[in-house]
């Protein structure tokens, strides 16, 4: 199993060690609902050094991603960053990333850890344009500072104004001493906060300073447990279980970041123009149980009658609303808001009702 600059403090920590995406992460420290509510309340971090984060340099950096993401790149200007995905020419979705522009010729697209070497692959092989590309994701670590609490103990490290940096946008700077860190007004967790990407040379330096800052907030470190159940609060799509080879960008809600500019001539556009003009025959939802039940991955979705009409692709019992809470396919049109449907638990059909996300408010 892969390790990251900081396994070793984890395990230090009585952190719940478990592989994920090859890598031996903390699942949790003391429990995932506590350390949920520490980061709804408070602040809490995580560490997503397993994240991926590929250079696309050269005059053909922008082409490249124009042709290979479903966000339009070209709106945004150095020091903002972008939510987007790689569409397959089957219909579905290679993964789910972020893309930071950084100079004119220079972005860092940031991908998820199961998905490095199959995207890796998939910007080489589509590279038709002679863009430069550099995978850096064993040269760089990565901290989630999350919560309401984040920015105030960042902030005692860095000379950096962080209340000058809007969401999605980020700075490069010095931070806790260390040159070159990147300073980003993202997360995956719907509270707030930075992420810092790093020299995995600086990791325990930085590491430490956050820890002794955040000392007054009760700063906690954070698993990988509790950053599934925050983002599934959120509504946030988890590649491998609401995102796959198979789903659509527009089949999961996702047509706001697919954008059908021109001369935008992006990987199965045509199909995806079509689903968005046409409809999809089903469509991601999310929902909460309104009979006691905890939804799972993998769950059937039923109607009043009994007929399958999708399937659970993400669940848990919400820390925060303290009822269960899903995302699912369900067939049109009843993944509207406001239709009651019914999640096939334990063979008893258990009512539930689809919902606007976020869950948490």
């Amino acid at each position: 199993m892969k390790t990251t600059p900081f396994t070793d403090v984890h395990i230090a920590l009585g952190a719940k060690m478990q592989d994920f995406a090859g890598y031996n992460m903390p699942i949790e420290y003391n429990g995932i609902i506590e350390e949920h509510m520490t980061v709804v309340n408070g602040v809490g971090v995580f560490d997503v050094s397993h994240m991926g984060e590929f250079w696309v340099k050269g005059p053909h950096a922008l082409e490249l991603i124009q042709n290979i993401t479903s966000n339009d790149a070209s709106v945004l200007t150095i020091g903002k960053a972008q939510y987007t995905c790689f569409p397959n020419e089957k219909g579905g979705i290679v993964d789910d990333l972020l893309v930071y522009h950084f100079e004119p010729e220079k972005y860092m697209l940031v991908v998820n850890a199961a998905n490095i070497e199959k995207d890796w692959n998939w910007c080489v092989s589509h590279n038709t344009v002679g863009a430069e590309l550099e995978n850096s994701s064993d040269n760089m670590a990565q901290l989630a500072i999350q919560g309401p609490k984040a920015t105030e103990v960042l902030q005692r490290l860095t000379k950096v104004d962080l209340s000058a940096i809007p969401y999605y946008s980020f700075t490069t700077g010095e931070f806790a001493g260390c040159k070159n860190v990147i300073i980003s007004n993202t997360g995956y967790t719907g509270a707030g906060g930075f992420e810092l990407y790093f020299y995995p040379s600086d990791a325990m330096k930085i590491w430490n300073a956050i820890f002794e800052a955040g000392k007054p907030e009760g700063i906690r470190p954070i698993g990988l447990g509790a950053r599934d159940t925050l983002r599934l609060e959120m509504g946030f799509c988890l590649y491998g279980h609401d995102l796959d080879d198979t789903t659509s960008p527009i089949e999961a809600g996702l047509g706001w970041i697919t954008k059908f500019v021109d001369g935008k001539n992006f990987t199965n556009r045509a199909e995806l123009e079509r689903q968005k003009k046409e409809g999809v025959a089903h469509r991601l939802c999310a929902f909460e149980m309104i009979d006691k039940g905890i939804p799972r991955n993998g769950y059937d979705i039923v109607d009043a009658e009994g007929k399958k009409i999708g399937h659970v692709t993400s669940g848990t019992m919400s820390p925060v609303l303290k009822k269960g809470i899903g995302m699912g396919y369900v067939d049109t049109p009843l993944w509207k808001a406001g239709n009651e449907i019914f999640i096939q638990i334990r063979n008893r059909n258990l009512k539930a009702l689809v919902v606007k996300a976020p869950f948490r408010k």
